[in-house]
């Protein structure tokens, strides 16, 4: 059978999945790896532990399937930041994780010299620890000669995408597309290459930068030691990027978001970047060889990440499934309201210094309210996102498209109707991630004949219609935010 793998490469699993000719998911292999907290705040991985599980399930999927897929589309968790000796192919350092904020002090020294002006008319981003550049520089700080080593060409930079195309193909390509570039802060959002001034900004040598490619095209081939003969790279994007476009989300105005360790919220803005004036960011789409599309995101950092901390470091729940039944099982969450700042804020709030803060809570507070607040937190979160994005877009989204594992959790997906007070459209098949990689993939190799061929593939699984009243969801709404703010500047006093 004919298919595209994609490779999907996540904050906390790798995974491979065997698409075919109508989007259908065949085969899926997963292995998840480990997550390094060595300070409070700070949140590492280990490049090669990256690599090894995604080549296992790699091989693994392609060994279920019985034949060598037609090409392979790689998506990746956005910003994580790898440094490498490009003589050994080693890493330097463990990889730095998209959460991490160990540079929140070093973007403030920038702020306070107003260079983050020309940084965010640059990028379309928000000089923030969450993007690459400042952790690039830590690097560099931390290891011997890092900096006279970069400048040399002996050390190469990557986001998640750029390591994997660097080991799968032995060495030969150092490449990432604009939809990753465009997370690093050094690349201009409009040219979608790298801006030497923007480099300069940062002291970061343009020889440690990869290639910028188009998300869908044939850049290279696998080495044949890995799965026995070459295998056409075709596509590579962003996890986010990935997901719009899987989503379908080919038209301006059509906006989708993922429920997964965070809640990325992405709307296509057409052929020219948008730059937000409500603290959201601009970032590129996709590019393929009809056309490059750009998008305003808004981040959540924590999501799903805030039911696994419920279920580890809380043990209020056995298993993140637990945890549907459970705030079911009460009408509302008694005015207990959880803003699970853990790592921070982000859009639209943007506040390094905002930590975790539960608040509400009286003697008949039980697990099942604290439960509850815990989802509607995620709800309320992706709301504030959608309410800068249409005053951005200067009209309201009209439907969400929704993808990621959490999509599963139905009082989860009518939270979000309610509290948006918009429809929620949830698709039969939601590894949309996967698939928007694997299909910018196939266009490259005509699997697919083009974007209507694409969209063919969406289907309907479940709309959710909101039910509030407009006057409960702007009370609700104010109430949170009531909360938000004393969450904010804790870590600062």
């Amino acid at each position: 059978m004919t298919y595209i793998l994609a490779i999907d490469q996540g904050t906390t699993s790798s995974r491979a999945i065997a698409f075919n000719h109508d989007g259908k998911a065949l085969i899926t292999a997963q292995r998840e790896f480990t997550q390094h907290f060595p300070h409070p705040g700070w949140v590492e991985h280990d490049a090669l532990e990256i690599w090894e599980t995604q080549l296992a399930v790699a091989r693994e999927a392609i060994d279920r399937m019985g034949s060598l897929p037609a090409a392979i589309g790689i998506t990746n968790q956005r910003e994580t930041t790898v440094l490498w000796d490009r003589a050994t192919g080693m890493p330097l350092a463990r990889a730095i994780v998209w959460q991490d904020r160990r540079t929140v002090s070093a973007c403030e020294q920038i702020r306070a010299s107003g260079a983050h002006h020309a940084i965010e008319r640059k990028t379309g981003l928000v000089l923030d620890a969450y993007f690459s550049a400042t952790k690039i520089a830590w690097l560099l700080e931390q290891i011997p000669e890092g900096w006279a080593r970069a400048e040399a060409g002996e050390l190469a930079f990557g986001t998640i995408d750029s390591w994997l195309v660097w080991k799968l193909t032995a060495g030969r390509l150092h490449l990432t597309d604009p939809s990753n570039a465009s997370r690093t802060l050094l690349m201009h959002l409009s040219t979608a290459q790298w801006d030497e001034s923007l480099l300069a900004t940062f002291g970061i040598p343009s020889a440690l930068l990869p290639t910028i490619v188009p998300s869908s095209g044939i850049v290279g081939e696998t080495d044949p030691q890995w799965f026995g003969k070459p295998i056409p790279i075709a596509g590579i994007a962003g996890d986010q990027q990935a997901a719009t476009f899987g989503q379908a989300c080919f038209s301006p105005g059509q906006a989708k978001n993922t429920y997964g360790t965070g809640c990325f919220m992405l709307m296509n803005t057409g052929g020219a970047p948008t730059f937000s004036s409500n603290k959201l960011i601009g970032t590129l789409g996709w590019q393929t060889r009809a056309e490059t599309v750009w998008c305003l995101e808004g981040s959540v950092f924590m999501a799903g990440a805030t039911v696994q901390w419920l279920r580890d470091g809380l043990r209020l729940i056995e298993r993140a499934s637990d945890i549907e039944p459970l705030a079911a099982s009460v009408p509302d969450t008694a005015d207990v309201w959880l803003v699970p700042a853990f790592a921070g804020l982000g859009a639209p709030d943007w506040d390094g210094h905002a930590r975790g803060l539960m608040i509400g809570m009286t003697r008949g507070t039980t697990r099942a309210h604290i439960a509850r607040a815990a989802l509607e937190s995620i709800a309320l979160q992706s709301a504030d996102l959608m309410t800068a994005m249409a005053r951005d877009a200067g009209k309201p989204v009209t439907e969400l498209r929704v993808d990621g594992g959490a999509t599963q959790n139905n009082l989860l997906m009518q939270m979000q109707a309610d509290i948006a007070g918009i429809p929620v459209l949830r698709p039969a098949m939601t590894e949309t991630t996967a698939f928007g990689a694997a299909a910018l993939a196939g266009l490259a190799i005509n699997f697919w004949s083009g974007l209507e061929a694409v969209a063919q593939c969406w289907k309907l699984d479940q709309r959710f219609e909101p039910r509030w009243s407009d006057s409960r969801r702007d009370t609700h709404r104010e109430r949170w935010r009531a909360a938000v703010d004393r969450s904010r500047d804790w870590a600062r006093s």
